[in-house]
Protein backbone atom coordinates (compact mmCIF):
# COMPACT_ATOMS: atom_id res chain seq x y z
CA UNK A 1 0.00 0.00 0.00
CA UNK A 2 1.36 3.74 -0.57
CA UNK A 3 2.03 6.22 1.66
CA UNK A 4 -0.70 8.27 0.61
CA UNK A 5 -2.95 5.02 1.33
CA UNK A 6 -1.72 3.95 4.76
CA UNK A 7 -1.68 7.90 5.94
CA UNK A 8 -5.63 8.70 4.94
CA UNK A 9 -7.09 6.55 7.74
CA UNK A 10 -9.77 4.74 4.94
CA UNK A 11 -9.97 1.42 3.91
CA UNK A 12 -9.90 0.47 0.18
CA UNK A 13 -13.66 -0.65 -0.60
CA UNK A 14 -15.49 -2.00 -3.42
CA UNK A 15 -17.45 0.66 -5.25
CA UNK A 16 -21.54 0.42 -4.67
CA UNK A 17 -23.91 -2.11 -6.80
CA UNK A 18 -24.94 0.64 -8.77
CA UNK A 19 -21.60 2.09 -9.72
CA UNK A 20 -21.11 2.48 -13.49
CA UNK A 21 -18.42 4.85 -14.70
CA UNK A 22 -18.92 6.81 -17.41
CA UNK A 23 -18.64 4.95 -20.65
CA UNK A 24 -16.02 6.67 -23.05
CA UNK A 25 -18.32 5.65 -26.32
CA UNK A 26 -22.01 6.61 -26.16
CA UNK A 27 -24.21 3.83 -27.20
CA UNK A 28 -25.07 5.61 -30.47
CA UNK A 29 -20.97 5.30 -31.28
CA UNK A 30 -20.18 8.81 -32.44
CA UNK A 31 -19.64 10.53 -29.22
CA UNK A 32 -16.80 9.69 -27.28
CA UNK A 33 -16.12 11.36 -23.91
CA UNK A 34 -12.57 12.34 -22.16
CA UNK A 35 -12.62 12.74 -18.84
CA UNK A 36 -9.71 14.54 -17.43
CA UNK A 37 -7.43 13.91 -14.18
CA UNK A 38 -9.61 16.58 -12.18
CA UNK A 39 -13.05 14.71 -12.95
CA UNK A 40 -14.05 17.16 -15.94
CA UNK A 41 -15.54 15.59 -18.91
CA UNK A 42 -15.82 16.61 -22.69
CA UNK A 43 -17.57 15.39 -25.34
CA UNK A 44 -16.46 14.80 -29.05
CA UNK A 45 -18.96 14.24 -31.41
CA UNK A 46 -17.59 12.33 -34.94
CA UNK A 47 -20.79 12.68 -36.64
CA UNK A 48 -19.78 16.10 -37.38
CA UNK A 49 -17.36 14.81 -39.72
CA UNK A 50 -17.88 14.56 -43.33
CA UNK A 51 -16.62 11.29 -43.61
CA UNK A 52 -19.24 8.24 -44.66
CA UNK A 53 -20.71 7.41 -41.21
CA UNK A 54 -19.09 4.21 -40.99
CA UNK A 55 -15.52 5.88 -40.83
CA UNK A 56 -17.03 7.98 -38.47
CA UNK A 57 -18.06 4.95 -35.98
CA UNK A 58 -14.50 3.30 -36.54
CA UNK A 59 -12.41 6.73 -36.26
CA UNK A 60 -14.91 7.40 -32.57
CA UNK A 61 -14.15 3.47 -31.78
CA UNK A 62 -10.04 4.24 -32.53
CA UNK A 63 -10.23 7.65 -30.94
CA UNK A 64 -11.94 6.16 -27.69
CA UNK A 65 -9.38 3.79 -27.39
CA UNK A 66 -6.80 5.79 -27.63
CA UNK A 67 -8.06 8.31 -25.04
CA UNK A 68 -7.06 5.48 -22.20
CA UNK A 69 -3.82 6.36 -22.22
CA UNK A 70 -4.82 10.02 -21.99
CA UNK A 71 -4.77 11.81 -18.26
CA UNK A 72 -6.22 15.59 -19.92
CA UNK A 73 -7.85 17.05 -22.44
CA UNK A 74 -5.08 19.33 -23.79
CA UNK A 75 -4.04 15.11 -25.45
CA UNK A 76 -7.80 14.83 -26.34
CA UNK A 77 -7.92 17.82 -28.34
CA UNK A 78 -4.50 17.76 -30.52
CA UNK A 79 -6.00 14.53 -31.64
CA UNK A 80 -9.64 15.57 -32.67
CA UNK A 81 -7.86 18.66 -34.46
CA UNK A 82 -6.28 15.83 -36.25
CA UNK A 83 -8.94 14.02 -36.70
CA UNK A 84 -10.36 17.12 -38.26
CA UNK A 85 -7.62 17.83 -40.71
CA UNK A 86 -7.98 14.45 -41.80
CA UNK A 87 -11.58 14.54 -42.01
CA UNK A 88 -11.08 18.06 -44.57
CA UNK A 89 -8.46 16.25 -46.35
CA UNK A 90 -10.55 13.04 -47.31
CA UNK A 91 -13.65 15.32 -48.45
CA UNK A 92 -11.41 17.15 -50.72
CA UNK A 93 -10.94 14.21 -52.46
CA UNK A 94 -14.41 13.74 -53.36
CA UNK A 95 -15.25 10.42 -53.48
CA UNK A 96 -13.63 9.35 -49.99
CA UNK A 97 -13.66 5.79 -48.58
CA UNK A 98 -16.43 4.72 -46.96
CA UNK A 99 -14.88 3.28 -44.09
CA UNK A 100 -11.33 2.99 -42.98
CA UNK A 101 -10.41 -0.50 -44.60
CA UNK A 102 -11.16 0.87 -47.77
CA UNK A 103 -8.23 3.55 -47.71
CA UNK A 104 -5.79 3.22 -49.95
CA UNK A 105 -1.81 3.48 -49.92
CA UNK A 106 -2.20 6.66 -52.70
CA UNK A 107 -4.55 7.54 -50.46
CA UNK A 108 -2.20 7.48 -47.52
CA UNK A 109 0.84 8.57 -49.68
CA UNK A 110 -1.33 11.64 -50.61
CA UNK A 111 -1.71 12.52 -46.72
CA UNK A 112 1.66 12.51 -45.92
CA UNK A 113 3.17 14.53 -49.27
CA UNK A 114 0.63 17.04 -48.05
CA UNK A 115 1.59 17.39 -44.44
CA UNK A 116 4.99 16.51 -43.92
CA UNK A 117 6.71 19.66 -44.70
CA UNK A 118 5.35 21.28 -41.89
CA UNK A 119 5.55 20.66 -37.87
CA UNK A 120 1.81 21.19 -37.46
CA UNK A 121 1.69 18.82 -40.46
CA UNK A 122 3.94 16.23 -38.84
CA UNK A 123 2.33 16.20 -35.63
CA UNK A 124 -1.01 15.66 -37.57
CA UNK A 125 0.57 12.58 -39.63
CA UNK A 126 2.09 10.98 -35.73
CA UNK A 127 -1.38 11.51 -34.63
CA UNK A 128 -3.41 10.16 -37.15
CA UNK A 129 -1.12 7.13 -38.07
CA UNK A 130 -1.61 5.94 -34.22
CA UNK A 131 -5.12 6.12 -34.82
CA UNK A 132 -5.36 4.15 -37.82
CA UNK A 133 -2.98 1.59 -36.64
CA UNK A 134 -5.35 1.02 -34.03
CA UNK A 135 -7.78 -0.62 -36.65
CA UNK A 136 -7.31 -4.31 -37.19
CA UNK A 137 -8.11 -4.08 -40.77
CA UNK A 138 -5.27 -2.02 -41.54
CA UNK A 139 -2.70 -4.38 -40.06
CA UNK A 140 -1.81 -5.86 -43.66
CA UNK A 141 -1.71 -4.67 -46.88
CA UNK A 142 -0.37 -1.65 -49.07
CA UNK A 143 -2.19 0.88 -46.29
CA UNK A 144 -0.62 -0.83 -43.43
CA UNK A 145 2.65 -0.55 -44.81
CA UNK A 146 2.32 3.02 -46.08
CA UNK A 147 1.43 3.84 -42.07
CA UNK A 148 4.27 1.93 -40.82
CA UNK A 149 6.64 4.57 -43.31
CA UNK A 150 8.80 6.43 -40.19
CA UNK A 151 7.17 10.14 -39.92
CA UNK A 152 9.80 12.73 -41.09
CA UNK A 153 11.50 14.60 -38.18
CA UNK A 154 12.84 18.00 -37.93
CA UNK A 155 15.28 19.93 -35.78
CA UNK A 156 12.93 21.66 -32.49
CA UNK A 157 11.96 24.69 -33.73
CA UNK A 158 13.07 26.25 -30.42
CA UNK A 159 16.23 26.74 -29.88
CA UNK A 160 18.24 27.32 -26.33
CA UNK A 161 18.47 31.36 -25.69
CA UNK A 162 21.84 32.71 -26.33
CA UNK A 163 24.11 34.51 -23.92
CA UNK A 164 22.40 37.88 -23.86
CA UNK A 165 19.57 36.77 -25.17
CA UNK A 166 18.77 34.85 -21.97
CA UNK A 167 20.27 38.14 -19.61
CA UNK A 168 17.61 40.29 -21.53
CA UNK A 169 14.62 37.70 -20.72
CA UNK A 170 15.75 37.20 -17.08
CA UNK A 171 16.60 41.04 -16.44
CA UNK A 172 13.16 41.92 -17.53
CA UNK A 173 11.64 38.98 -15.07
CA UNK A 174 13.46 39.79 -12.09
CA UNK A 175 12.85 43.63 -12.31
CA UNK A 176 9.04 42.75 -12.62
CA UNK A 177 8.92 40.27 -9.76
CA UNK A 178 11.45 42.14 -7.62
CA UNK A 179 9.42 45.55 -7.50
CA UNK A 180 5.89 43.25 -6.94
CA UNK A 181 8.01 41.63 -4.20
CA UNK A 182 8.96 44.93 -2.85
CA UNK A 183 5.41 46.23 -2.72
CA UNK A 184 4.04 43.13 -1.39
CA UNK A 185 6.30 42.89 1.57
CA UNK A 186 6.11 46.83 2.60
CA UNK A 187 2.35 46.67 2.42
CA UNK A 188 2.48 43.45 4.69
CA UNK A 189 4.62 45.18 7.03
CA UNK A 190 1.56 47.96 7.10
CA UNK A 191 -1.02 45.35 7.78
CA UNK A 192 1.24 43.84 10.55
CA UNK A 193 1.22 47.02 12.35
CA UNK A 194 -2.42 47.47 11.65
CA UNK A 195 -3.24 44.39 13.59
CA UNK A 196 -0.80 45.83 15.89
CA UNK A 197 -2.69 48.66 17.14
CA UNK A 198 0.54 50.81 16.09
CA UNK A 199 -1.61 53.28 14.21
CA UNK A 200 -4.37 55.73 15.70
CA UNK A 201 -7.82 55.11 13.37
CA UNK A 202 -7.76 58.15 11.85
CA UNK A 203 -4.23 58.47 10.91
CA UNK A 204 -3.33 57.69 7.02
CA UNK A 205 -1.59 54.60 8.02
CA UNK A 206 -4.44 53.59 9.86
CA UNK A 207 -6.84 53.67 7.24
CA UNK A 208 -4.70 51.66 4.70
CA UNK A 209 -4.13 49.45 7.44
CA UNK A 210 -7.80 48.90 7.72
CA UNK A 211 -8.24 48.88 3.73
CA UNK A 212 -5.42 46.21 3.52
CA UNK A 213 -7.32 43.70 6.29
CA UNK A 214 -10.31 43.99 4.40
CA UNK A 215 -8.28 42.69 1.39
CA UNK A 216 -6.25 40.01 2.53
CA UNK A 217 -9.79 38.87 4.10
CA UNK A 218 -12.19 39.21 0.73
CA UNK A 219 -9.43 39.87 -2.07
CA UNK A 220 -10.43 43.08 -3.15
CA UNK A 221 -10.43 46.96 -1.18
CA UNK A 222 -14.10 48.38 -0.47
CA UNK A 223 -15.88 49.56 -3.31
CA UNK A 224 -18.87 51.79 -3.95
CA UNK A 225 -21.60 49.85 -6.05
CA UNK A 226 -23.65 52.91 -7.97
CA UNK A 227 -27.11 52.99 -8.86
CA UNK A 228 -26.47 51.64 -12.71
CA UNK A 229 -25.07 48.77 -10.78
CA UNK A 230 -21.34 48.96 -11.42
CA UNK A 231 -18.80 49.32 -8.79
CA UNK A 232 -15.70 51.79 -7.97
CA UNK A 233 -12.66 52.08 -5.99
CA UNK A 234 -14.09 53.91 -2.36
CA UNK A 235 -11.07 55.31 -0.99
CA UNK A 236 -9.22 56.01 -4.42
CA UNK A 237 -7.65 59.84 -3.32
CA UNK A 238 -6.28 57.53 -0.21
CA UNK A 239 -5.05 54.61 -1.73
CA UNK A 240 -3.42 57.01 -4.62
CA UNK A 241 -5.71 55.83 -7.38
CA UNK A 242 -7.89 52.98 -8.64
CA UNK A 243 -5.32 50.84 -10.83
CA UNK A 244 -4.73 47.25 -9.98
CA UNK A 245 -1.42 48.17 -8.44
CA UNK A 246 -2.22 50.96 -6.16
CA UNK A 247 -5.54 48.69 -5.06
CA UNK A 248 -5.88 44.38 -4.97
CA UNK A 249 -2.60 44.59 -6.25
CA UNK A 250 -1.25 45.61 -2.29
CA UNK A 251 -1.08 42.15 -1.24
CA UNK A 252 -1.50 39.96 -4.61
CA UNK A 253 0.60 39.40 -7.61
CA UNK A 254 -0.60 39.95 -11.05
CA UNK A 255 -0.92 37.35 -13.84
CA UNK A 256 2.05 38.61 -15.57
CA UNK A 257 4.15 39.38 -12.14
CA UNK A 258 3.53 35.66 -11.28
CA UNK A 259 4.29 34.89 -14.98
CA UNK A 260 8.12 36.49 -14.45
CA UNK A 261 8.49 34.25 -11.28
CA UNK A 262 7.48 31.40 -13.58
CA UNK A 263 10.35 32.72 -15.98
CA UNK A 264 13.03 32.98 -13.35
CA UNK A 265 11.56 29.42 -11.79
CA UNK A 266 11.91 27.82 -15.27
CA UNK A 267 15.75 29.75 -15.55
CA UNK A 268 16.59 28.17 -12.28
CA UNK A 269 15.61 25.20 -12.31
CA UNK A 270 14.14 23.87 -15.67
CA UNK A 271 10.40 23.01 -14.51
CA UNK A 272 7.81 22.46 -17.45
CA UNK A 273 5.63 25.01 -17.88
CA UNK A 274 2.78 22.69 -16.93
CA UNK A 275 3.93 21.86 -13.56
CA UNK A 276 2.98 25.68 -12.60
CA UNK A 277 -0.15 24.96 -12.31
CA UNK A 278 -0.30 21.94 -9.99
CA UNK A 279 2.96 22.49 -7.78
CA UNK A 280 2.09 22.30 -4.20
CA UNK A 281 3.52 24.60 -1.66
CA UNK A 282 7.10 23.65 -0.94
CA UNK A 283 7.70 21.64 2.76
CA UNK A 284 10.22 23.39 4.99
CA UNK A 285 12.43 20.85 5.95
CA UNK A 286 15.12 21.04 9.58
CA UNK A 287 18.84 21.34 7.83
CA UNK A 288 20.65 19.86 10.85
CA UNK A 289 23.53 22.28 12.07
CA UNK A 290 22.72 24.90 10.08
CA UNK A 291 20.42 27.50 11.81
CA UNK A 292 20.81 29.84 8.86
CA UNK A 293 19.78 27.42 5.99
CA UNK A 294 16.13 26.50 4.90
CA UNK A 295 15.76 23.17 2.83
CA UNK A 296 12.48 22.98 0.82
CA UNK A 297 11.21 19.78 -0.83
CA UNK A 298 9.37 20.46 -3.70
CA UNK A 299 7.05 18.01 -5.50
CA UNK A 300 8.35 17.63 -9.44
CA UNK A 301 5.58 16.69 -11.55
CA UNK A 302 6.33 14.22 -14.87
CA UNK A 303 3.41 13.62 -16.29
CA UNK A 304 4.56 12.23 -19.65
CA UNK A 305 6.62 9.80 -17.41
CA UNK A 306 3.92 7.05 -17.26
CA UNK A 307 1.47 5.57 -14.47
CA UNK A 308 3.49 5.63 -10.85
CA UNK A 309 6.59 7.37 -12.27
CA UNK A 310 4.66 10.95 -12.59
CA UNK A 311 6.00 12.22 -8.92
CA UNK A 312 9.71 13.05 -7.94
CA UNK A 313 10.54 15.05 -4.87
CA UNK A 314 13.42 17.86 -5.44
CA UNK A 315 15.73 19.14 -2.13
CA UNK A 316 16.57 22.50 -2.93
CA UNK A 317 18.01 25.05 -0.31
CA UNK A 318 18.19 28.43 0.66
CA UNK A 319 21.69 28.67 2.37
CA UNK A 320 22.23 32.98 0.92
CA UNK A 321 21.33 35.26 -1.50
CA UNK A 322 23.08 33.42 -4.56
CA UNK A 323 21.58 30.00 -3.41
CA UNK A 324 18.77 28.27 -5.78
CA UNK A 325 16.73 27.89 -2.77
CA UNK A 326 16.18 31.91 -2.23
CA UNK A 327 13.78 32.30 -5.08
CA UNK A 328 11.92 29.69 -3.54
CA UNK A 329 11.50 31.92 -0.39
CA UNK A 330 10.80 35.04 -2.52
CA UNK A 331 8.00 32.93 -4.30
CA UNK A 332 6.51 31.88 -1.01
CA UNK A 333 6.71 35.55 0.42
CA UNK A 334 5.12 36.92 -3.05
CA UNK A 335 1.74 34.21 -2.38
CA UNK A 336 1.33 34.24 1.19
CA UNK A 337 -1.15 36.08 1.12
CA UNK A 338 -3.00 34.87 -1.84
CA UNK A 339 -2.65 31.41 -0.37
CA UNK A 340 -4.01 32.29 2.71
CA UNK A 341 -6.98 33.34 0.62
CA UNK A 342 -7.74 30.61 -1.02
CA UNK A 343 -7.23 27.86 2.07
CA UNK A 344 -10.10 30.18 3.66
CA UNK A 345 -12.29 30.08 0.72
CA UNK A 346 -11.82 26.68 -0.59
CA UNK A 347 -9.99 24.43 1.99
CA UNK A 348 -7.75 21.96 1.18
CA UNK A 349 -5.95 23.91 -1.71
CA UNK A 350 -2.54 23.87 -1.11
CA UNK A 351 -0.94 25.42 -4.61
CA UNK A 352 2.05 27.50 -4.83
CA UNK A 353 1.55 29.60 -7.67
CA UNK A 354 -1.16 31.77 -7.10
CA UNK A 355 -2.34 35.70 -8.08
CA UNK A 356 -5.40 37.76 -8.21
CA UNK A 357 -6.88 37.63 -11.45
CA UNK A 358 -7.60 40.95 -13.23
CA UNK A 359 -10.98 40.05 -14.34
CA UNK A 360 -12.27 37.17 -11.43
CA UNK A 361 -15.81 36.62 -13.20
CA UNK A 362 -14.28 35.76 -16.53
CA UNK A 363 -14.69 31.79 -17.18
CA UNK A 364 -12.09 29.08 -17.30
CA UNK A 365 -12.17 27.11 -20.81
CA UNK A 366 -9.36 24.68 -20.32
CA UNK A 367 -10.64 22.34 -17.40
CA UNK A 368 -6.91 20.40 -17.62
CA UNK A 369 -6.01 24.08 -15.39
CA UNK A 370 -7.17 24.39 -11.84
CA UNK A 371 -10.48 25.78 -11.60
CA UNK A 372 -10.08 29.35 -10.11
CA UNK A 373 -11.02 30.26 -6.41
CA UNK A 374 -13.18 33.64 -5.94
CA UNK A 375 -10.98 36.43 -7.58
CA UNK A 376 -7.70 33.50 -7.01
CA UNK A 377 -6.07 32.42 -10.40
CA UNK A 378 -3.71 29.40 -10.56
CA UNK A 379 -0.73 28.37 -12.36
CA UNK A 380 0.76 29.86 -15.80
CA UNK A 381 -0.75 29.14 -19.24
CA UNK A 382 0.61 29.40 -22.35
CA UNK A 383 -1.42 32.48 -23.35
CA UNK A 384 0.20 34.10 -20.53
CA UNK A 385 3.41 33.25 -21.56
CA UNK A 386 2.87 34.51 -25.04
CA UNK A 387 1.19 37.71 -23.68
CA UNK A 388 4.19 38.17 -21.15
CA UNK A 389 7.46 38.01 -24.12
CA UNK A 390 5.45 39.99 -25.92
CA UNK A 391 5.12 42.93 -23.59
CA UNK A 392 9.23 42.66 -23.02
CA UNK A 393 10.00 42.83 -26.69
CA UNK A 394 10.68 39.12 -27.00
CA UNK A 395 8.25 38.26 -29.54
CA UNK A 396 6.82 35.22 -27.73
CA UNK A 397 6.49 33.27 -24.69
CA UNK A 398 10.06 32.24 -23.40
CA UNK A 399 9.59 29.09 -21.48
CA UNK A 400 10.28 26.40 -23.73
CA UNK A 401 13.70 28.30 -24.74
CA UNK A 402 14.36 28.75 -21.45
CA UNK A 403 13.96 25.47 -20.07
CA UNK A 404 16.37 24.21 -23.23
CA UNK A 405 18.79 26.62 -22.25
CA UNK A 406 19.43 25.55 -19.11
CA UNK A 407 19.11 21.74 -19.66
CA UNK A 408 21.56 22.23 -22.19
CA UNK A 409 23.79 24.64 -19.99
CA UNK A 410 22.95 21.98 -16.76
CA UNK A 411 24.35 19.03 -18.97
CA UNK A 412 21.80 16.16 -17.09
CA UNK A 413 18.33 15.18 -17.84
CA UNK A 414 15.97 17.24 -15.72
CA UNK A 415 12.41 15.74 -15.71
CA UNK A 416 12.95 13.91 -18.33
CA UNK A 417 15.31 10.49 -19.39
CA UNK A 418 18.66 10.68 -20.88
CA UNK A 419 17.42 9.72 -24.34
CA UNK A 420 15.12 12.19 -24.36
CA UNK A 421 17.88 15.11 -22.79
CA UNK A 422 20.46 13.85 -25.59
CA UNK A 423 17.69 13.19 -28.87
CA UNK A 424 15.70 16.18 -28.39
CA UNK A 425 17.52 18.52 -26.31
CA UNK A 426 21.59 18.61 -26.84
CA UNK A 427 21.74 16.93 -30.15
CA UNK A 428 19.64 19.31 -32.25
CA UNK A 429 20.40 22.25 -30.60
CA UNK A 430 22.23 25.09 -32.49
CA UNK A 431 23.90 26.70 -29.77
CA UNK A 432 24.98 23.25 -28.46
CA UNK A 433 26.71 22.55 -31.95
CA UNK A 434 28.11 25.90 -32.03
CA UNK A 435 29.50 25.62 -28.36
CA UNK A 436 30.86 21.85 -29.66
CA UNK A 437 32.90 22.98 -32.40
CA UNK A 438 35.55 24.90 -30.28
CA UNK A 439 35.63 21.15 -28.00
CA UNK A 440 35.58 18.57 -30.80
CA UNK A 441 39.13 21.13 -32.37
CA UNK A 442 40.92 20.85 -28.86
CA UNK A 443 40.18 17.29 -28.90
CA UNK A 444 41.62 17.17 -32.61
CA UNK A 445 44.64 19.13 -31.67
CA UNK A 446 44.76 16.91 -28.33
CA UNK A 447 44.68 13.63 -30.78
CA UNK A 448 47.07 14.95 -33.03
CA UNK A 449 49.33 16.21 -30.25
CA UNK A 450 49.37 12.80 -28.31
CA UNK A 451 49.93 11.29 -32.02
CA UNK A 452 52.70 13.46 -32.55
CA UNK A 453 54.40 12.31 -29.52
CA UNK A 454 53.81 8.69 -30.05
CA UNK A 455 55.56 8.81 -33.07
CA UNK A 456 59.03 7.96 -33.88
CA UNK A 457 60.64 11.56 -34.68
CA UNK A 458 64.10 10.90 -35.54
CA UNK A 459 65.64 9.35 -38.93
CA UNK A 460 66.24 5.70 -40.53
CA UNK A 461 69.60 5.27 -41.81
CA UNK A 462 71.11 2.10 -43.39
CA UNK A 463 74.60 2.12 -41.31
CA UNK A 464 76.24 4.34 -38.26
CA UNK A 465 77.61 7.42 -38.69
CA UNK A 466 81.45 8.03 -37.24
CA UNK A 467 80.29 11.46 -36.10
CA UNK A 468 77.12 10.34 -33.94
CA UNK A 469 76.88 9.87 -30.46
CA UNK A 470 76.00 5.99 -29.51
CA UNK A 471 73.05 5.89 -26.65
CA UNK A 472 71.50 2.98 -25.31
CA UNK A 473 68.54 2.91 -27.93
CA UNK A 474 69.68 5.16 -31.01
CA UNK A 475 72.61 7.60 -32.35
CA UNK A 476 72.17 10.70 -31.52
CA UNK A 477 73.36 13.39 -34.52
CA UNK A 478 73.61 16.81 -32.29
CA UNK A 479 73.03 16.53 -28.29
CA UNK A 480 73.52 20.34 -28.50
CA UNK A 481 70.61 20.87 -29.77
CA UNK A 482 68.49 18.69 -27.63
CA UNK A 483 64.67 19.45 -27.13
CA UNK A 484 65.27 18.28 -23.42
CA UNK A 485 68.87 20.46 -22.41
CA UNK A 486 70.77 20.08 -19.48
CA UNK A 487 71.32 22.83 -16.93
CA UNK A 488 75.33 22.12 -17.33
CA UNK A 489 74.88 21.31 -21.19
CA UNK A 490 73.97 18.66 -23.51
CA UNK A 491 71.03 16.95 -23.53
CA UNK A 492 69.16 15.62 -20.19
CA UNK A 493 66.75 13.36 -21.40
CA UNK A 494 66.21 9.81 -20.65
CA UNK A 495 67.62 7.39 -23.50
CA UNK A 496 63.65 6.30 -23.91
CA UNK A 497 63.15 9.72 -24.77
CA UNK A 498 65.65 9.47 -28.06
CA UNK A 499 62.81 8.02 -29.69
CA UNK A 500 60.99 11.50 -29.72
CA UNK A 501 63.96 13.40 -30.59
CA UNK A 502 64.72 14.40 -33.82
CA UNK A 503 68.26 14.50 -33.58
CA UNK A 504 67.76 10.56 -33.44
CA UNK A 505 69.28 8.19 -35.80
CA UNK A 506 68.52 4.65 -36.63
CA UNK A 507 70.24 2.01 -38.58
CA UNK A 508 69.81 -1.78 -39.05
CA UNK A 509 72.09 -2.61 -36.15
CA UNK A 510 69.54 -0.94 -33.62
CA UNK A 511 66.93 -3.61 -34.76
CA UNK A 512 68.00 -6.56 -32.53
CA UNK A 513 68.39 -4.04 -28.99
CA UNK A 514 64.66 -1.96 -30.34
CA UNK A 515 62.91 -5.39 -31.17
CA UNK A 516 63.65 -7.27 -27.55
CA UNK A 517 62.96 -3.58 -25.76
CA UNK A 518 59.08 -3.63 -27.72
CA UNK A 519 58.93 -7.02 -26.68
CA UNK A 520 59.62 -6.73 -23.17
CA UNK A 521 57.35 -3.77 -23.00
CA UNK A 522 54.81 -5.91 -24.63
CA UNK A 523 55.10 -8.25 -21.95
CA UNK A 524 55.54 -5.78 -19.00
CA UNK A 525 51.95 -4.07 -19.99
CA UNK A 526 50.30 -7.06 -18.25
CA UNK A 527 51.84 -6.75 -14.96
CA UNK A 528 50.99 -3.28 -14.68
CA UNK A 529 48.16 -1.33 -13.33
CA UNK A 530 46.51 0.46 -16.41
CA UNK A 531 47.21 3.78 -14.90
CA UNK A 532 50.94 3.22 -13.75
CA UNK A 533 51.16 1.90 -17.20
CA UNK A 534 50.38 4.72 -18.95
CA UNK A 535 52.14 7.14 -17.06
CA UNK A 536 55.46 5.42 -17.10
CA UNK A 537 55.46 2.99 -20.13
CA UNK A 538 52.71 3.88 -22.67
CA UNK A 539 54.16 6.82 -25.00
CA UNK A 540 57.40 4.91 -24.98
CA UNK A 541 55.55 1.65 -26.05
CA UNK A 542 53.60 3.66 -28.66
CA UNK A 543 56.93 5.13 -30.06
CA UNK A 544 58.76 1.74 -31.01
CA UNK A 545 55.43 0.33 -32.70
CA UNK A 546 55.72 3.40 -34.93
CA UNK A 547 59.13 2.78 -35.55
CA UNK A 548 58.50 -0.80 -36.23
CA UNK A 549 55.71 0.09 -38.80
CA UNK A 550 58.50 2.13 -40.49
CA UNK A 551 60.84 -0.54 -40.51
CA UNK A 552 58.67 -3.15 -41.21
CA UNK A 553 57.33 -5.81 -38.81
CA UNK A 554 58.83 -8.63 -41.36
CA UNK A 555 62.58 -6.37 -40.49
CA UNK A 556 62.16 -6.15 -36.79
CA UNK A 557 60.64 -9.70 -36.54
CA UNK A 558 63.95 -10.87 -38.09
CA UNK A 559 66.38 -9.13 -35.69
CA UNK A 560 64.75 -10.64 -32.38
CA UNK A 561 67.22 -13.38 -33.63
CA UNK A 562 70.12 -11.55 -33.67
CA UNK A 563 69.63 -9.91 -29.99
CA UNK A 564 72.72 -10.38 -27.91
CA UNK A 565 73.56 -10.27 -24.32
CA UNK A 566 74.63 -6.56 -24.46
CA UNK A 567 71.17 -5.49 -25.90
CA UNK A 568 69.63 -8.28 -23.11
CA UNK A 569 71.44 -6.52 -20.29
CA UNK A 570 70.63 -2.63 -21.79
CA UNK A 571 67.18 -3.74 -22.25
CA UNK A 572 67.05 -4.56 -18.46
CA UNK A 573 68.90 -1.69 -16.77
CA UNK A 574 66.85 0.39 -19.23
CA UNK A 575 63.48 -1.17 -17.70
CA UNK A 576 64.87 -1.05 -14.07
CA UNK A 577 65.57 2.85 -14.48
CA UNK A 578 69.33 2.29 -13.45
CA UNK A 579 70.40 3.87 -16.93
CA UNK A 580 71.33 7.47 -16.72
CA UNK A 581 72.02 9.68 -19.45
Amino acid sequence: MSGRGRGSGHRAVMPPAEFQATPRLAPDGLEVTVINKGGHARVFDFGELKVPVPMQHSLARTFAAQSRTWTGHASANSYWNSVLAFDRFLDAQGHPAQDLDELTSATLRLWRNNHKETAGGRNSMTQMRTLLKRDRRLAVGLAAEELARRVPSRGPSKQSYEGPERERMVLAAERQFRAALLRIRENTFLLEQWQAAEFTERSREGRIGAILDHLAKTGDVPRTVHASGQSSVTNTALLGGAGALVTWGRLFLTRQELTALAVMLTDRFAWNLSMFDRVPVPVRTPSAGEARTITYQVQVEKRRAGGGRWFSMENITDSGADSPGRLVTKALEATAHGRALAARLAPGIDLLMVARSQQPSMAVNDLDRPPRVGPLAFGVSYDDGKRWGRSHGLGGSPFQRSRRTTVTQEGRPLQHSRGTHESVYVLPDKNVQKAARSVIAAGAEEALQRARDTTFKGRLTNAADPGHQETATTDCADEETSPWPAPAGGCGADFLLCLACPNSRVHTGHHPRLAHLHQQLTALHSAWPEEMWRGRWDNHLQRLEDLRDKVSSLVWDAALARVTGADRTIVDLLLKGQLAP
